[in-house]
């Protein structure tokens, strides 16, 4: 090799390696800002969930006037809204209760399932709102059942895609984009989640409210538990989104200097 040529190589080579160290310094920063957006989110997070909790503990010290249990209010609901083909059941843990579309069943954590009080009959009152949802084909619970699978799928591996798309950006960047994919319908399902979730309280409240179970004050304390509970998903789907943004942006910046 001449003296030209391996002067030329190694400033081709130096040229090279200052681009992939800006490239990856970049990234770093990138990853960064990603680390910081989700450590504020995760904290706004932790202050939603204290709060939410905090109110249901709250509530769930104030009884009901007629003294009806979570699960009466549910059956109640249910059968008041012709709705005869699902269970009413009682869960382990606290804050677990959730509506299962496959089996049809309403699930109470104990706490809900067997407490007297307007936390109870709230939460209680949500479930039940979820199938009535299905029970009426509601479009967003329809759209929202039909991408669960494919998106409980992604995140187990949304995480790895994501980490070798961006150790790859330089050899591969089709899979970041396919990581940004994966993560664009994770993002897609928590926004899906929002009108369910509303929707769900919308009907439970105007339910309490007409059936005289909690209405006036108790009513405002059903609304407040319920209103601290969509929060939550809130903040979830924001947080997904911005993250979301970040990673786009990395995948742009990569390819503008491409």
């Amino acid at each position: 090799m001449s003296f030209f040529l391996g002067f030329s190589y190694i400033i081709i080579s130096n040229t090279i390696l200052e681009n992939n160290l800006r490239l990856y310094y970049k990234i770093i920063n990138n990853m960064s800002s990603i680390f910081l957006i989700s450590l504020i989110f995760v904290g706004i997070s932790i202050l939603v969930s204290a709060t939410l909790k905090g109110k249901f503990s709250q509530y769930s010290r104030i009884p009901l006037r007629n003294g009806m249990s979570g699960s009466e209010v549910a059956e109640k609901m249910l059968r008041d809204n012709g709705i005869y083909d699902v269970k009413v059941i009682s869960v382990a843990g606290h804050l677990t209760d959730h509506y299962n579309p496959g089996n049809k069943t309403v699930n109470l954590s104990t706490e809900v399932y067997s407490g007297q009080s307007i936390a109870s009959a709230a939460v209680a009152a949500h479930e039940c709102g979820h199938a009535v949802q299905h029970a009426k084909a509601y479009q967003w619970l329809t759209i929202r059942s039909a991408i669960v699978p494919v998106v409980q799928f992604s995140s187990n591996i949304i995480q790895w895609v994501l980490l070798g798309g961006i150790l790859l950006i330089n050899v591969f960047p089709g899979l970041l984009l396919a990581g940004i994919a994966l993560f664009a319908l994770t993002t897609l399902f928590a926004f899906i989640t929002l009108p369910v979730e509303f929707d769900a309280s919308r009907r439970a409240l105007a339910w309490l409210n007409t059936t005289n179970i909690a209405s006036g004050e108790q009513h405002d304390k059903a609304m407040d538990a319920l209103k601290w509970a969509a929060l939550t998903y809130v903040v979830a789907a924001i947080a997904s989104l911005v993250t979301l943004i970040q990673y786009i942006l990395i995948f742009m910046g990569n390819r503008n200097r491409s």
